[in-house]
Order: structure tokens, then C-alpha cells, then sequence
């Protein structure tokens, strides 16, 4: 799996040593988490170790094999099941330490908080200004439906009875919410079921509509979903760099230094600007070509 991770058209491969491990094969796991790290070519991935939650016996010693033996290969670590402030800010501190220990640029190695129970959801705002080291907040769905007691067995999808709205809305805007006021990503969490793509995409465009970068998959079948659904639709992207071009255009003095203007129908400004700025973003990150392009109307 690991070797077959590095293949795959996907921005970040995590390597998990918490819920993909049994308790008896944690320790051992750890080993072969810095070899797969070290060995082979990871390419531009973004590459990540979740360790156990505080609550357990292993975090320390995950954290302190895991960069002692591959932090030079590591981009950040993820915690899981955070529920206060003061669980980043320790994994910061022991991360500091180890990074002065072996040589590696204090700072260098980032911290992902995972959201998954009613007490860190209730303490996100607080978890996202925790740490200058903290890049992303992610909702982890299952265990955050257990700890509220939710009446379902299926990740991510509406619990029985709940016929009217989004079960999760509240959660994934508390989440995006904080994420955005202190300047990180949020990414939502992985749905279990994993041969039916159909069911990945609807849940993800839940979070994708919101605005939320992404969200985990669990197998290969599920990345060309993933890259669909968070990125642009054709049209989204094109009228996003034309109104860039307009705007761009219109606000000089060869276009009459104008604030306000037409395209087509729509009147665009500075807030369209900075509205299209987001879309054009990300279809660019998805390396999308454009296809129509906006000119400038004849002097």
C-alpha cells in the first residue's frame, strides 16, 4: 500500500499508526513507517504520519521514533481526537525539541489537528490559534458521530430520521470557520464505503461547496472523485479568470480606471475580484486549461 501510495494522483499520502493499526502492532509499525518515509520517491506529495491521540500510551514514543528516524522526510504530523488547545501546543514543544536534537529547522515539520469529538469541536477556535505550526484542521467523521451518540452506522451519510437540512452542517462550518480565521486548510474526513464512488461524491460536494481543499480517501477508486468534485467546473473556472481580465482591465487607466463595471450581465467589483481569485486558485492547482477567454471591448 505504501509503495503502491506513492503512484497515486493525490496532493498528501498520510501514514497511520492510530485506527489502521491494532494496539498490539503499534510499536513495530513505527519502524516500518520511517522506511516507507526514506525509501522510494514520494514526488511533490505532501507527506504526513498520524500518531496515536494524547489519551494513549504511544504518542510520545510515535513522535519521537518517527522524526528521530525520517524527520528530514517528513512534512508534518497529525494528531488525532484533539480536544484542547494544550494538546497541540504539547506536540509542538516535543517536536521542538526533537527538531533541535537531530539538527532538522525548528519549525520545519507541521501539525495537522484532527476534530472528531464534541469537546474539540466545541474548543476548534481555540485549537486553530494554538500553534504557529498548525496547518490544517481536519473532521474525522466517524468518531465524532460516535461521540455524539448519532444514529447511524454509515459515515458521513444522513442518520435515519433526519429528513430535512444536513445533519453535518453545523460541524464542517465550525470547523471551516476556524480554519479560515486563523489562515489553514480544512479537509474533511474519509467516507468508509468505499466502492461506491457515487456516495463519495455527493458527500464530498457538501464540504466542497462550502469551501473546504479536500477531503481523505481511503482507496485509489476514490482520487479522480476527490479531484473532481474540489476543483472548479469548466465553466466556474473560465468566468473566474475573465472577470479577473475584466476587472483587471477596466480598473486601469487605458480601461477608465472604472471600480464597478459590466461583464454580460453581471456587475463585478472588488469583492468579485477577490471571489474569483479563490476559483481561478484552484483551478490552476488542478492544472485546468482555460477555454474561453474575455477581450477587451474596441476603443
Amino acid at each position: 500500500m505504501i509503495d503502491k501510495a506513492r503512484t497515486l494522483a493525490v496532493d498528501q499520502v498520510f501514514l497511520d499508526l492510530e485506527d489502521a493499526v491494532a494496539p498490539i502492532a503499534k510499536e513495530a509499525a513505527r519502524a516500518t513507517i520511517v522506511a516507507g518515509l526514506r525509501e522510494g520517491d514520494w514526488g511533490d506529495r505532501v507527506r504526513v504520519v498520524r500518531v496515536n491521540d494524547w489519551t494513549t500510551r504511544w504518542t510520545y514514543a510515535d513522535v519521537v521514533e518517527v522524526v528521530g528516524g525520517a524527520g528530514d522526510q517528513l512534512d508534518a504530523i497529525m494528531l488525532p481526537k484533539v480536544q484542547t488547545p494544550e494538546q497541540v501546543v504539547a506536540l509542538d514543544l516535543l517536536l521542538t525539541q526533537l527538531e533541535v536534537a537531530h539538527g532538522y529547522p525548528v519549525g520545519g515539520i507541521g501539525i495537522e489537528a484532527q476534530i472528531e469529538n464534541a469537546l474539540g469541536l466545541m474548543n476548534v477556535q481555540a485549537i486553530a490559534g494554538s500553534s504557529s505550526r498548525l496547518e490544517t484542521i481536519v473532521f474525522g467523521p466517524a468518531d465524532f458521530m460516535a461521540s455524539i451518540a448519532m444514529k447511524s452506522l454509515v459515515v458521513g451519510e444522513q442518520p435515519t430520521g433526519y429528513d430535512v437540512g444536513d445533519a453535518y452542517h453545523y460541524v464542517l462550518m465550525q470547523i471551516l470557520m476556524a480554519a479560515r480565521s486563523h489562515d489553514l486548510l480544512a479537509i474533511d474526513g474519509p467516507y468508509l464505503q468505499i466502492r461506491d464512488v457515487e456516495g463519495f461524491r455527493r458527500v464530498a460536494g457538501r464540504s466542497a461547496a462550502l469551501g473546504y481543499d479536500g477531503k481523505w480517501v481511503l482507496h485509489p477508486g476514490q482520487v479522480d472523485a476527490a479531484n473532481e468534485v474540489y476543483s472548479p467546473r469548466q465553466a466556474d473556472y473560465d468566468h473566474a479568470e475573465n472577470i479577473l481580465d475584466a476587472y483587471s482591465h477596466f480598473t486601469s487607466a487605458a480601461g477608465g480606471a472604472r471600480g464597478a463595471v459590466m461583464l454580460g450581465d453581471e456587475m463585478i467589483d472588488e469583492a468579485s475580484r477577490k471571489m474569483a481569485l479563490v476559483v481561478s486558485a484552484r483551478g490552476r492547482a488542478a492544472g485546468m486549461a482555460r477555454g474561453e477567454h474575455w477581450a477587451p471591448p474596441p476603443a
